[in-house]
């Protein structure tokens, strides 16, 4: 470990992070140097897992960087089976930003991997990576998971409105939740979004479901959906561009097959009723109305 910036070791920052409930991830990279021109784990998989294992972690991230000339199925295969004969569970995180369609392989290889170049705090690049990421649904499944990148929630290039649409969108597309805020001075705002049970329930629901578009008026209007287990469905209506719009959740066409149903709104925490055939609202522009539709 660099001796200045962490004096105790890693080992004893992994036990302070364990001791507040919490776990712990490290970053490193699948070439010979990281993107910040640290040592990398090429040539030294087997060593690097043991050592980590040792150290307590929980959750490795392995970029992309310095990897020219590399097969990208075969490199990750490698680290995959030195985490395996490491001694400890630890998530494995492929970051390879989607150049090598890690969608036809990276299931069978590690837990999540990032289908898109890295994010920014603007509704454009949360967009983008949305649109990205929900075109490999159909491959998501409990234990490997399609990663559009970590939240921007809480650092100020997006309203409120557009963090929770943000949030509410990752969590229908069952996208791992890893906050890319300031925790130590998060704002309420902030908080109550990250914090929100009932999403977050929607995200980590056990079916493992990823959400998809269900209907598209236009390509500015879109409903989302995902089955939850025991026969729920989340609903997130989206419209990406001004002007607000009125946008129904129509109960069949999100699949869930009654003639009326229960919705509840997850950001206002309320139920609204029994609604017949659909629920429609109007939504605002750059916002997101999230609901759960039961029997």
């Amino acid at each position: 470990a660099d001796p200045e910036r962490f004096p105790s070791g890693i080992k004893a920052l992994a036990d302070y992070v364990h001791s507040k409930g919490l776990k712990f991830g490290l970053y490193s990279d699948i070439g010979v140097k990281t993107c910040g021109g640290r040592p990398g784990s090429r040539g030294y998989e087997f060593q690097d897992a043991r050592t980590y294992a040792s150290w307590g972690v929980d959750y490795v991230k392995e970029d992309w960087c310095n990897a020219t000339g590399l097969d990208a199925p075969t490199q990750y295969a490698k680290f995959r089976d030195a985490l395996a004969h490491s001694g400890r569970p630890i998530v494995f995180s492929i970051c390879e930003w989607g150049h090598n369609q890690p969608w036809s392989w990276a299931p069978q290889t590690g837990n999540l991997w990032r289908t898109t170049e890295d994010i920014d705090d603007k509704w454009s690049s949360m967009l983008t990576n949305l649109d990205i990421s929900a075109q490999h649904s159909k491959i998501a499944h409990p234990g490997a998971w399609n990663d559009p990148d970590m939240l921007e929630v809480g650092n100020g290039g997006m309203t409120d409105a557009e963090y929770r649409a943000h949030f509410s969108l990752w969590a229908i597309m069952a996208a791992p939740l890893m906050s890319g805020n300031d925790v130590r001075s998060m704002s309420a705002a902030t908080k109550e979004i990250l914090l929100n049970p009932e999403v977050i329930a929607v995200d980590q629901d056990s079916l493992g479901a990823q959400g998809v578009i269900t209907w598209e008026p236009s390509p500015e209007l879109q409903v989302w959906s995902k089955p939850l287990r025991g026969g729920a469905i989340a609903v997130a209506l989206l419209p990406r561009s001004d002007p607000a719009a009125t946008l129904p959740a129509n109960f069949w066409r999100a699949g869930l097959h009654v003639d009326s149903a229960n919705v509840r709104d997850l950001w206002l925490h309320r139920d609204l009723g029994q609604f017949k055939g659909e629920y429609a609202t109007t939504v605002q522009p750059h916002s997101v109305v999230m609901i759960r539709v039961t029997r």
